[in-house]
C-alpha cells in the first residue's frame, strides 16, 4: 500500500516532462533555436543547419553560381554549381550560397545579381511560399517605392507609397533578369527548392575525396650560401 504514495511523491519531486540539459560551456535558453526552415524561437546570424537544395526555376533552369562569380541557369540535372545552401538569417529571410563555388548570391542597387565572397546586406532575400510549392526570393535591401493611386487607402496629406519587390529571376534563356523588371507572378521568378538526389550526394562526396587526395607541394629550398 505504500507504493502508490511513494510514486506520487517521486512524481512531484521529479516531473515527467523532459528538460533540456545544457553543458557548462553553454548558456541555457528556454526558447528553442530556429532551424533553417524558420521554425522555433530565435535566430542566430547565419545560424541553424543550412538546407542544401537545387533551385529549379519554372523556366526549366537550375540557378547556379560559378567559381568565377557568374550567375545563370543550367539545364543539366546534375550540375555541382546548382547545389545551394539556404540558411535562415531572420524571420522569413534567407542567405543563398553556392556549395561548390563558396560564394553568396546577392543583388546590387541596379537590380543585378552577383556573387559575393563575404556575406553582406545585399545577400539577404525574403523567402515566400506560393502555390504548387514554388518559392520567390526578393531582395531585402533593394526595392522600388511607387505612389498609390489617388483615393486608395491613405487619408493623410502625405501621399502613401507601396513597396515593389525585386526578385531573383531566370528568364527563358537561362539569364538572370534585373530586379526592377521582375514580378512575383512571373514564371522566371518562381523557384522550386529540390531536395538533392543520390547522384548529387555522390558528386559531393567525390569532390571532397578529390580535394583530400590532392598532392601536397614538396618544394626544395636552395642551399644557403655562406
Amino acid at each position: 500500500m505504500l507504493i502508490i504514495p511513494l510514486l506520487v511523491l517521486a512524481s512531484l519531486l521529479d516531473p515527467v516532462w523532459p528538460r533540456a540539459r545544457c553543458s557548462l560551456s553553454q548558456t541555457c535558453d528556454p526558447r528553442q533555436r530556429r532551424d533553417a526552415g524558420g521554425r522555433g524561437g530565435v535566430y542566430e546570424h547565419l545560424g541553424g543547419a543550412p538546407r542544401r537544395r537545387k533551385l529549379y526555376c519554372a523556366t526549366k533552369y537550375h540557378l547556379q553560381i560559378h567559381l568565377n562569380g557568374k550567375i545563370d541557369g543550367s539545364l543539366e540535372e546534375n550540375n555541382p554549381f546548382s547545389i545551394m545552401e539556404i540558411t535562415a538569417v531572420d524571420v522569413g529571410v534567407v542567405a543563398i550560397k553556392g556549395l561548390f563555388s563558396g560564394k553568396y548570391l546577392a543583388m546590387n542597387e541596379k537590380g543585378r545579381l552577383y556573387a559575393s565572397e563575404l556575406f553582406n546586406k545585399e545577400c539577404e532575400f525574403v523567402e515566400r511560399i506560393h502555390e504548387l510549392g514554388y518559392n520567390t526570393y526578393a531582395s531585402r535591401q533593394h526595392f522600388t517605392e511607387q505612389p498609390l493611386p489617388p483615393g486608395t487607402g491613405s487619408i493623410s496629406k502625405r501621399r502613401a507609397t507601396v513597396k515593389r519587390q525585386w526578385y531573383i529571376s531566370i528568364n527563358g534563356k537561362g539569364r538572370p533578369r534585373r530586379g526592377f523588371k521582375t514580378r512575383s507572378t512571373d514564371k522566371a521568378s518562381l523557384f522550386l527548392p529540390r531536395v538533392l538526389g543520390n547522384k548529387d550526394h555522390e558528386m559531393f562526396l567525390h569532390s571532397n575525396i578529390q580535394l583530400l587526395q590532392q598532392p601536397t607541394c614538396r618544394c626544395r629550398t636552395a642551399p644557403h650560401k655562406l
